[in-house]
């Protein structure tokens, strides 16, 4: 990598994560904190300010993800399922400017409503996930529009999702992604995700869970998959609780009973 696509997109995590100015953060149930770099870096609370609250070790993920597939001509876009503020799918934006890419698209996925009320019956995994009483999560589309425009990189090749996930990824118009990166956090998001955009993912190209260690839904809900399917390649950390792996084959169909 020449240096000054290093610079841009080392500066552009450092802005998304907003480790520049430093706004104060709060983890849940707690009041707001005041900057510390340690837990930003790590993703460890909740910006007031900033775009992302997944740090900058997750950003680091993304993009040697991204630059990987790019690399090795992995077929397919990009989509993160579940946005907050946009910043990782801003990120994904840049790392194609960067490279030049004109031929793959962003796809921003979200109900920019903030997250569902569990559907313990259904989901009794979600019987405990009370994230829709966090107003901080719900961004409209407008704001994450906002915050592409910020970068100056809202453009063609962003495509937005509006809805629940068990709406809109059965009929998301792509055929084929190189990375896919979710953060839906309850078993049932991460379930519809992994079940409409898994099948999409060409194979050589990348798969990211972003509460895998810390969310036990959502952790269920990937082991779940990665059983009936077959999915035998290995977990690999991240930080503290995101998780990533290649997707080396296409898998089987789940077995019945």
């Amino acid at each position: 990598m020449n240096d000054t696509r290093f610079l841009f997109l080392d500066l552009m995590k450092r802005c998304l994560a907003n480790v520049i100015y430093g706004d104060p953060g709060c983890v849940p149930g707690y009041e707001p904190s005041d900057f510390q770099i340690g837990r930003r870096f790590e993703g460890l609370d909740w910006p007031t300010v900033a775009h992302t609250m997944i740090g900058l070790k997750r950003l680091h993920n993304i993009q040697m993800c991204v630059e990987d597939v790019l690399a090795r001509n992995i077929e397919g876009d990009l989509i993160e399922t579940g946005v907050w503020r946009g910043g990782a799918t801003i990120f994904m934006r840049a790392i194609l400017k960067a490279w030049g890419v004109e031929d793959r698209n962003v796809w921003v996925a979200d109900s920019f409503e903030g997250l569902p009320p569990p559907d313990a019956t259904k989901y009794p995994e979600d019987a405990n996930c009370n994230f829709h009483v966090f107003s901080q999560l719900a961004v409209t589309i407008d704001e994450v529009k906002s915050n592409f425009l910020r970068y100056n990189l809202l453009d063609d090749q962003v495509k937005f999702l509006k809805g629940w996930f068990r709406d809109t990824l059965p009929a998301a118009p792509f055929e084929k992604l190189a990375v896919m990166r979710l953060d839906g956090d309850m078993y049932e998001s991460t379930m519809d995700a992994l079940i409409n955009l898994y099948p999409k993912l060409s194979i050589g190209g990348y798969a990211i869970i972003d509460d895998y260690n810390d969310i036990a839904a959502c952790r269920k809900a990937v082991d779940d998959y990665r059983a009936a399917y077959k999915i035998t390649e290995p977990l690999v950390g991240i930080d503290w609780t995101g998780v990533f792996w290649m997707k080396g084959s296409r898998g089987l169909v789940p077995e019945e009973g």
